[in-house]
């Protein structure tokens, strides 16, 4: 009796993993809200594109289109790489759910066989043993109940081991089918990144046409001459938006006292300097900034100063563009960014990661294109940074 009382008493146990964590929730919503994210940046570039076929066709254009082709498939692979994780994360929760189920159908199994020995017992002599052993009606009777009890909770056991039988079934075809998904998600990245790199190398044939074709080249210089003609109005409209609007506090620091002793955007070379530079075919040409190849395995871009980015976007002629307004009407440019750390709107501080090097909008490779301003007009940044 004191058997089957703890028998009886044993609560059914739930089949399959429990509730989610806080912090798995947590990051889940974390997880889906990148996704967002990436899916946002991909539209965006998506009509960006659009917007760039009905322009005229400039060697320039060209290469804008073709740095909005290969943000497209850059980020288009970051999405996929995220749904692999994803896809790989449920993969484990399913394959960490299996031995879970497995061990509770033999928990379960062994149950069944410990109430079948006396299930059996008493389908043999127990009826006539409670009978004997019986002081009374109501001793023999409850003997019978609760053997009686003893076959409703077998039934129970049955049924619940039936059904882990099948949880487990359908935890193996849900772990073949995200097998196969990654398998093929696989795959669809491994043609974007062919694809990516065939971009890239149209890319460059582009710039080595534009350097090697004198009529193409001159054509490129007059139209970056009038996108840096634009990015004079830009700055200008920017300076108006600072004096009709409440400007940047004053930092702690002011941006004038650090002249000379300013960290460097990236570590690197500088491969273009500031003024009057020769070109190609014997052309003069006007250099309002510095071009500076990153080292390779470094490519973060970092706020010489603390300051305000007021403008993050696509510039034709400067690729990814980001402008820091530092206050008293000073700013810094930061072109050719393969992506931005930080939106619009956004506080820096000095050092602070702002946006990843890249060679968008670039005639020379990866390099990050610096130039400082003070009321729109254009300063050697040779002489704000730090000497080296």
């Amino acid at each position: 009796m004191v058997v089957l009382a703890l028998i009886l008493a044993a609560g059914l146990q739930a089949l399959g993993p429990g509730p989610q964590k806080p912090a798995a929730a947590q990051e889940a919503a974390e997880q889906e809200k990148r996704l967002a994210q990436v899916k946002s940046e991909i539209e965006r570039l998506r009509a960006r594109i659009a917007e760039e076929e009905k322009r005229e066709k400039t060697a320039l254009s060209e290469l804008d289109r073709n740095s909005f082709n290969r943000g497209l498939l850059r980020n288009e692979l970051r999405l996929q790489q995220m749904q692999l994780d994803k896809l790989k994360l449920e993969r484990e929760s399913i394959g960490r759910s299996i031995p879970v189920i497995e061990a509770d159908l033999e928990r379960r199994r062994a149950d069944m066989a410990a109430i079948l020995v006396r299930l059996y017992k008493f389908g043999r002599f127990g009826y006539a043993r409670a009978a004997l052993e019986a002081r009374g009606a109501n001793s023999f009777l409850g003997a019978v109940r609760a053997f009686s009890d003893l076959a409703v909770v077998q039934d129970r056991r049955v049924a619940e081991y039936a059904a882990g039988l099948a949880e487990l079934g359908r935890a193996d075809e849900r772990l073949r089918a995200k097998e196969a998904e990654i398998e093929a998600l696989i795959k669809k990245a491994d043609g974007k990144r062919r694809d990516l790199e065939a971009e890239a190398a149209k890319g460059r044939r582009l710039v080595d046409h534009i350097k090697t074709n004198k009529k193409t080249f001159e054509q490129t210089l007059e139209e970056l001459n009038l996108r840096a003609r634009e990015l004079q109005q830009l700055l200008q409209r920017l300076q108006a938006r600072e004096r009709a609007e409440s400007p940047f506090p004053f930092p702690a620091v002011p941006f004038v006292s650090k002249r000379g002793r300013m960290p460097w955007p990236v570590e690197g070379r500088v491969i273009q300097r500031y003024g009057l530079q020769r070109g190609g075919f014997n052309t003069r040409t006007m250099n309002n900034g510095v071009e500076i190849a990153p080292p390779k395995g470094d490519p973060v871009i970092r706020a010489v100063h603390t300051g305000k980015v007021v403008y993050a976007d696509y510039f034709p002629g400067y690729g990814n563009l980001i402008i820091l307004e530092h206050g008293e009407s000073y700013y810094t440019l930061y072109g050719h960014c393969a992506e931005f750390l930080v939106p619009k709107e956004t506080v820096v501080k000095t050092g602070e990661p702002i946006a990843v090097a890249g060679d968008t909008g670039s005639l020379v490779g990866t390099s990050v294109y610096l130039e400082v301003r003070h009321q729109t007009k254009p300063l050697d940044p040779l002489q704000w940074l730090l000497r080296r």
